[in-house]
């Protein structure tokens, strides 16, 4: 059984950092998957915030360009979210996807499995 599991997230003011992190398990080692951070602020559609590929290849989305990281340990399997110089904007509910596709998608319809999420709250 395929089962994602985030943690990481918390409270940081404006101009902090937290890193999320993201353990896949139930994964074979025939499988070929990206993997992506999402995140979902009350009241609004949930957004991609990053992407890293089955090679390594990394997506960031705009708002976060600059400040935030895709990471991935290839031993483990498990995936990072670096995310530094926090704003307000920033607070959401942060979900863990994965594919069973070779490349990154931004759309999450296009991914099968997904973790609870870990709450991020950014404010002074």
């Amino acid at each position: 059984q395929v089962q994602l599991v985030e943690s990481g997230g918390g409270a940081a003011q404006p101009g902090g950092s937290l890193r999320l992190s993201c353990v896949p398990s139930g994964f074979t080692a025939a499988d070929v998957y990206a993997v992506a951070w999402f995140r979902q602020a009350p009241g609004t559609e949930r957004e991609s915030v990053s992407c890293i590929s089955r090679s390594g290849g990394a997506v960031v989305a705009t708002a976060v360009k600059g400040r935030f990281a895709i990471s991935k340990d290839s031993v483990t399997n498990s995936v990072y979210l670096q995310m530094n110089n926090l704003q307000p904007g920033d607070s959401g509910r942060y979900y863990c996807a994965a594919r069973r596709h070779y490349y990154c998608s931004a759309f999450d319809s296009d991914f099968e499995f997904w973790g609870q999420g870990t709450q991020v709250t950014v404010s002074s």
